[in-house]
């Protein structure tokens, strides 16, 4: 009888190729066959991230769907992506499934993990996440001492963001993309814009950093505001 394989959920990072976990290299060399997410068309940032390392000869399972916040995740193409995965489990085939920065934060794998872990070994390797990556290219300390961090998706009802963002010690603010301008304006009115920064594309080729007044009136997907209520965690 076959023994099954085992469902690898790998984070790769945040974009450096160089950022990729040891452990997630040995295993994403090691597996015959490799998922990952990727838009309805074009490449996917994940396989990019990963390509570096790649050994060649693996089977290669694409998981295309639109990844606009409005439409994501769409449970059908989940549900045939976890069948070609277990699939290839029965089989005996490992399998890597590749997800940007880390796969429990705010990671696509959950989707694979919460339909093949009751039937399938499944083990999730953490990455860099976009959390860390940011304040490190910034240069500015996410937190100190006593502070309390709160994470915000900028998509949230701005009377939302504004509720949440009052009072804060320390906050970033991930999946800006369009909501740029509400974001700039609920801070600007509490007093925290000054002290805000602005990143995308952190730790890629593309990288950019700019004061938030100057950002522009649009962001792509993968950017990201830290706001600390005393400018620098340390003072």
């Amino acid at each position: 009888m076959t023994e099954p394989g085992t469902l690898y959920g790998l984070g790769v990072g945040p974009g450096d190729p160089e950022l990729i976990t040891l452990k997630a290299l040995r295993l994403l060399r090691a597996c015959p066959v490799v998922a990952y997410p990727a838009p309805e068309d074009g490449a996917s940032l994940a396989r990019k991230i990963a390509a570096p390392h790649l050994p060649g000869g693996q089977t290669e399972i694409v998981i295309r769907m639109p990844l606009d916040a409005g439409r994501f995740p769409i449970d059908a193409v989940y549900d045939d992506a976890a069948r070609a995965v277990a699939g290839h489990l029965a089989a005996g085939r490992d399998v890597a499934a590749l997800c940007e920065g880390d796969p429990f934060f705010y990671g696509s794998f959950m989707y694979l993990f919460g339909r093949l872990a009751a039937d399938h070994r499944v083990e999730v390797v953490p990455g860099v996440s976009s959390l860390l990556a940011c304040p490190a290219a910034l240069g500015a300390p996410l937190a100190a001492r006593d502070d309390t961090l709160i994470v915000l998706p900028a998509t949230l009802a701005e009377a939302t963001l504004e509720r949440r963002l009052d009072g804060i010690d320390a906050a970033a603010i991930i999946k800006v993309g369009r909501h740029l301008e509400k974001v700039r304006r609920v801070l600007d009115r509490l007093g925290l814009g000054k002290s805000a920064r602005y990143i995308e594309h952190a730790t890629m080729a593309e990288q950019r950093i700019a004061p938030l007044a100057e950002a522009g009136h649009r962001a792509p997907y993968f950017s990201m505001i830290l706001v600390h209520s005393r400018g620098d965690a340390w003072r």
